[in-house]
């Protein structure tokens, strides 16, 4: 894919975003702009995270030149109905890890990508299993890694079984598509970090669950170009 005409615009400050991007060998600028995060209460699961993906996208509404490609995202955490945003401090932190401790919940990333006439928005769920944790194993994640800027209280990328493969067949397949076969291992987690392997079973995208799913963000800015 060329993107050597398009100037990509990154209209969020996730650092895991950011190094997703990165990873890909794309060239971007990142610009973030101040949104609400309000969700309506008639909207529910993905449509939740394609709103608020596209109120990130209207704060740029004018300003995109012709040669732009403003990509803008949102993820946003589900356990049955109920959805876990960004925890304000350890004891929410804490509080969502009990709730989500041995039991499966849902990932939605919504992504819109915008250029002067026209906005293409999409999302992508994934499944994830928590292994049972305790409360001394919770605090301990939370104390390491502080994650409070990241919904439902976690970070995929710290959080997998040792040698744990995590990618779907189908971005195991994109990744040596690309030629980056170490596309995974560079965006984990150092390996010389403490992990704490919560995540017992990942059903869909990991990339997805990370903050952005690359596989379908790919396809979709291949098409856009193309037309």
């Amino acid at each position: 894919m060329n993107l050597s005409s398009t100037n990509i615009i990154l209209g969020s400050g996730s650092p895991r975003r950011k190094q997703l991007l990165e990873e890909l060998g794309w060239k971007f600028e990142t610009v973030v702009r101040s949104t609400s995060e309000e969700m309506p209460s008639h909207l529910k699961r993905d449509k939740v995270a394609i709103h608020l993906a596209e109120m990130k996208a209207a704060a740029f509404d004018g300003d995109l030149k012709s040669n732009d490609l403003l990509i803008t995202a949102d993820t946003i955490v589900c356990l049955d109905d109920r959805i876990l945003n960004k925890p304000e401090n350890e004891k929410e932190a804490l509080q969502m890890l009990q709730a989500l401790s041995g039991r499966k919940h849902e990932v939605y990333t919504g992504v819109c990508l915008s250029t002067s006439k026209s906005r293409n928005c999409f999302s992508v769920e994934s499944r994830v299993h928590f292994k049972k944790i305790n409360d001394f194993e919770i605090i301990e994640y939370i104390r390491k890694y502080k994650p409070f800027d990241k919904a439902g209280s976690y970070g995929a990328q710290e959080c997998l079984q040792p040698d744990m493969n995590p990618c779907s067949p189908e971005e195991l397949k994109f990744i040596n598509r690309i030629g980056r076969p170490d596309y995974v291992e560079k965006t984990l987690t150092k390996s010389t970090e403490t992990h704490y392997p919560i995540i017992d079973k990942i059903e869909g995208s990991f990339f997805n669950v990370m903050g952005l799913p690359v596989v379908e963000l790919w396809n979709a800015v291949e098409k856009l170009l193309s037309e």
